[in-house]
């Protein structure tokens, strides 16, 4: 049986970043990939993105960041810096391989190998580290009468673009980013409605790197005692930018508190008033796609993944990058390289805190 030295599951910027650092290291592993092409999420976002509207790409490891023409959609520009990127370090990345389920190979012993299914192919590795995201489990809370609605709910995931609501009065129900951004775009081609759970908090001061670590710090806290991560911009709070200002002087971040039920023509407002709408976008956000690793039972009581560093506190062979603090192009990078340390350490019983690990241990 081929025995690997890590399986890393999913090739965004997380699962890059781990596998040049295993590979700098001498570890012997592969890159399951579910999507057919390389660009991790980032092929998933809508077109009208672009590289101008991000929020910042951070170089992956060994690399210049991604550079061109601002006007490019991410959804291209991205992706094909992944590419190159696999390509200039010869990335091990298999794709497309949609992993099922992670399980011990031996029932209950706690530090023998893993093995990791895809359909009828499986891998026997004594370390997995998990960069599986987000992006393919959206989520959409539920609300008294929400399937009766009679017009179109769409998710995030989903966005086609603003020109698909044009004069379709719409409700956006969200307070993070991607509402935000997207209140910008759809309030210059139709009337919109922005509804939140809690109010808003908006940044008034600038994001320096000490906010940033502050920020990052409070999400590092909820995974270390267990509870499922939160997203940074939660603690960082929301501004707006250049591009979102007309949108605002129309009015369109003027937030209104969430509605208590869904009805064939609009919502139903908590002041008792139905406010019409033909489109519901549900800008709410996205959980961990960690459903393949449920054999392993991770889940701690309080509902989450409790990590340390990097490393799942009930299954120290386990990593988890791009979770919770690492959900971020820096922290994805940063916990790509604690995870590949993560491996060694373990491969090494605890040995490995420097350079190279050959550990020897692609054999039969």
């Amino acid at each position: 049986m081929l025995m690997l030295d890590a399986v890393v599951v999913g090739a965004g910027q997380a699962g890059l970043s781990t596998s040049y650092h295993l590979q700098r290291r001498g570890l012997q592993h592969v890159v399951l990939d579910a999507d057919p092409q390389p660009g991790g999420a980032w092929r998933h976002r809508w077109d009208s993105l672009t590289m101008h509207d991000v929020h910042g790409v951070a170089a992956l490891p060994g690399a210049e960041p991604p550079h061109g023409d601002p006007a490019e959609p991410a959804n291209t520009a991205i992706p094909a810096y992944f590419a190159r990127y696999e390509r200039e370090h010869a990335l091990p990345v298999l794709r497309p391989v949609r992993v099922d389920r992670v399980e011990e190979l031996r029932r209950g012993e706690s530090d023998g190998p893993l093995v990791v299914h895809a359909g009828a192919a499986s891998w026997t590795t004594r370390t997995l580290v998990n960069a599986s995201g987000t992006w393919t489990r959206p989520f959409v809370p539920h609300y008294p009468g929400v399937e009766s609605f009679a017009g179109e709910q769409l998710h995030t995931a989903d966005y086609p673009g603003p020109e698909h609501f044009r004069g379709r009065r719409t409700v956006v129900v969200g307070g993070g980013a991607s509402a935000v951004q997207l209140l910008g775009e759809l309030a210059l081609v139709t009337d919109t409605l922005w509804v939140t759970r809690r109010e808003p908090v908006w940044r008034t001061d600038d994001f320096t790197p000490d906010r940033g670590r502050e920020a990052v710090a409070l999400v590092e806290e909820r995974v270390r005692r267990g509870l499922p991560p939160a997203s940074v911009v939660s603690v960082t709070g929301l501004m707006l930018r250049e591009q979102e200002q007309e949108a605002a002087r129309r009015g369109a971040y003027t937030r209104h508190p969430m509605f208590t039920a869904v009805e064939p023509g609009g919502v139903r407002m908590p002041d008792g008033r139905l406010e019409r709408a033909e489109v519901i976008l549900w800008a709410t956000g996205f959980r961990p796609a960690v459903g393949h690793l449920a054999p392993l039972r991770l889940r701690g009581p309080l509902g989450g993944i409790q990590l340390d560093g990097t490393a799942a506190a009930a299954d120290p062979r386990v990593q988890l990058v791009g979770y919770g603090p690492s959900a971020s192009t820096i922290g994805a990078n940063r916990a790509g390289r604690a995870a590949a340390l993560g491996v060694a350490r373990w491969l090494t019983g605890g040995a490995a805190e420097g350079g190279p690990v050959r550990t020897g241990t692609l054999s039969r």
